[in-house]
């Protein structure tokens, strides 16, 4: 089994007295696209930029194609590619002249940088616009070039941190499909978003932190299945709500949430006790309990990160206790 592409051991960073990393532990294998999630503060874009060398870790290693990104800063940035929250690309230039410039900066000659930016800009529709100014691109284009020009030095590790931040749906498309290619031929992605369903479609694994610590590490599907099922009713006006949450409860064994205004229960079943429709309906029809709707689904990358950072939200009127089943 080959070296992960990405090695960090006990990886620790404080600014002040915020932890923003505390003994972080992670390897990426070669061609793999790693979601990195979590809260807002919790250390994501922190260990992009060490690993990217643009600042040192208080504590432990990081180890990007196989060398230090300490020790060895020089060769970790010959190796890898970065695009951040912002297109960083020169407004005042042409596409192409973008491309061919960061080219010549990764020492390329000038031959070589020239067919390296055609047929980047090819392979990435942007051919078109190649020759015009780039203060005349549209926002999403702007992000494709920012992600193209990472690549003109072949990186074997791609750090991409929310780079579909503000972007339209058709162009968050397109920024997919680019890193699935890039994927498909070998490029290990690390990718921080706070798009969850960007990270479902991408990502073959999650990591998701909180507090600069790594609290769930395995692909979409176990991280959802660990979850349970989520089970939703709406009782009529007048309807019996504490009656219909003890069956909930003695039917999920969790806690059942309730919005009295909209009649809305919801609750997290133990995936240690799976539950049917047709049970649900019959244990709430014995209980006198006549239910307007009843709704069993998988959870969602979601409900994930809320039942594991221990957060709350509103859902169709509702909120739900999701972190007392983490």
């Amino acid at each position: 089994m080959s070296d992960p592409v990405i090695a960090v051991r006990g990886l620790s960073k404080r600014f002040g007295a915020t932890a923003a990393l505390d003994g972080l532990e992670l390897d990426v294998p070669e061609g793999a696209v790693c979601g990195l999630l979590g809260p807002n503060g919790a250390g994501k874009s922190t260990l992009v930029r060490i690993l990217a060398t643009l600042v040192r870790p208080d504590r432990g290693t990081a180890r990007v194609c196989g060398h230090d990104v300490v020790k060895d800063a020089a060769a970790v940035r010959r190796r890898i590619g970065l695009a951040g929250q912002y297109a960083a690309v020169e407004e005042g230039i042409t596409g192409r002249e973008n491309l061919e410039l960061l080219g010549r900066l990764h020492h390329l000659g000038a031959t070589e940088a020239r067919a390296r930016a055609a047929g980047l800009l090819e392979r990435y529709r942007l051919t078109e616009a190649a020759d015009r100014l780039v203060r005349g691109y549209s926002g999403g284009m702007r992000r494709r070039l920012d992600l193209v020009a990472s690549l003109i030095a072949r990186p074997r590790a791609l750090f991409l941190d929310e780079p579909t931040t503000g972007l339209d749906p058709r162009s968050r498309r397109e920024i997919w499909s680019a890193v699935k290619e890039l994927a498909q031929q070998g490029t290990t992605v690390l990718l921080t978003t706070q798009y969850l369903d960007e990270a479902d479609r991408l990502a073959d694994r999650i990591v998701l932190l909180d507090r600069g610590r790594t609290v769930a590490d395995d692909t979409p599907a176990r991280l959802k299945a660990a979850i349970g099922t989520l089970v939703e009713v709406v009782l009529p006006e007048g309807a019996d709500l504490e009656r219909a949450r003890a069956v909930l409860a003695a039917l999920t064994g969790g806690h059942p949430a309730v919005d009295p205004g909209q009649g809305r229960l919801s609750a997290v079943s133990d995936p240690a006790r799976p539950l049917a429709l047709p049970r649900l309906v019959r244990e709430l029809d014995a209980a006198g309990v006549t239910a307007s709707d009843v709704a069993l689904r998988t959870p969602s990358l979601d409900d994930v990160f809320l039942a594991l950072t221990g957060a709350e939200r509103g859902r169709s009127g509702a909120v739900e206790d999701l972190g007392r089943v983490a």
